[in-house]
Protein backbone atom coordinates (compact mmCIF):
# COMPACT_ATOMS: atom_id res chain seq x y z
CA UNK A 1 0.00 0.00 0.00
CA UNK A 2 1.43 3.35 -0.98
CA UNK A 3 1.50 6.40 1.28
CA UNK A 4 -0.64 8.42 -1.13
CA UNK A 5 -3.41 5.83 -0.82
CA UNK A 6 -3.24 6.00 2.96
CA UNK A 7 -3.21 9.79 2.94
CA UNK A 8 -6.42 9.83 0.89
CA UNK A 9 -8.26 7.59 3.39
CA UNK A 10 -10.53 8.92 6.09
CA UNK A 11 -9.55 8.51 9.74
CA UNK A 12 -12.07 5.71 10.30
CA UNK A 13 -10.80 3.83 7.23
CA UNK A 14 -7.24 4.16 8.49
CA UNK A 15 -8.22 2.79 11.89
CA UNK A 16 -10.03 -0.17 10.30
CA UNK A 17 -7.07 -0.91 8.04
CA UNK A 18 -4.69 -0.64 10.99
CA UNK A 19 -6.70 -3.16 13.00
CA UNK A 20 -6.84 -5.49 10.00
CA UNK A 21 -3.08 -5.27 9.43
CA UNK A 22 -2.32 -5.89 13.09
CA UNK A 23 -4.50 -9.02 13.00
CA UNK A 24 -2.72 -10.28 9.89
CA UNK A 25 0.66 -9.64 11.52
CA UNK A 26 -0.42 -11.51 14.64
CA UNK A 27 -1.50 -14.52 12.57
CA UNK A 28 1.76 -14.57 10.62
CA UNK A 29 3.83 -14.26 13.79
CA UNK A 30 1.91 -17.19 15.30
CA UNK A 31 2.67 -19.27 12.23
CA UNK A 32 6.36 -18.45 12.54
CA UNK A 33 6.41 -19.24 16.27
CA UNK A 34 4.78 -22.66 15.71
CA UNK A 35 7.47 -23.51 13.20
CA UNK A 36 5.48 -23.57 9.98
CA UNK A 37 7.09 -22.02 6.95
CA UNK A 38 5.40 -19.05 5.35
CA UNK A 39 4.49 -18.95 1.66
CA UNK A 40 5.63 -15.33 1.49
CA UNK A 41 8.18 -14.48 4.20
CA UNK A 42 8.42 -10.95 2.84
CA UNK A 43 4.76 -10.38 3.76
CA UNK A 44 5.62 -9.74 7.44
CA UNK A 45 7.99 -6.93 6.44
CA UNK A 46 5.41 -5.39 4.10
CA UNK A 47 2.70 -5.42 6.78
CA UNK A 48 5.03 -3.75 9.29
CA UNK A 49 5.83 -1.03 6.76
CA UNK A 50 2.13 -0.45 6.05
CA UNK A 51 1.44 -0.12 9.77
CA UNK A 52 4.27 2.40 10.08
CA UNK A 53 2.87 4.38 7.14
CA UNK A 54 -0.54 4.60 8.81
CA UNK A 55 1.02 5.80 12.08
CA UNK A 56 3.04 8.34 10.12
CA UNK A 57 -0.11 9.71 8.54
CA UNK A 58 -1.72 10.03 12.00
CA UNK A 59 1.31 11.91 13.34
CA UNK A 60 1.71 14.12 10.28
CA UNK A 61 -1.35 16.17 11.21
CA UNK A 62 -0.02 16.71 14.73
CA UNK A 63 3.25 18.09 13.39
CA UNK A 64 1.47 20.52 11.06
CA UNK A 65 -0.70 21.81 13.91
CA UNK A 66 2.25 22.39 16.23
CA UNK A 67 4.18 24.25 13.52
CA UNK A 68 1.23 26.60 12.95
CA UNK A 69 1.07 27.42 16.66
CA UNK A 70 4.69 28.61 16.76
Amino acid sequence: MKYQEIKAMSKQDKEKKLAELKMQLLKLNLQVSTGTTLKKPKEIREIKKDIARIFTSFNEKKVVITKKNK
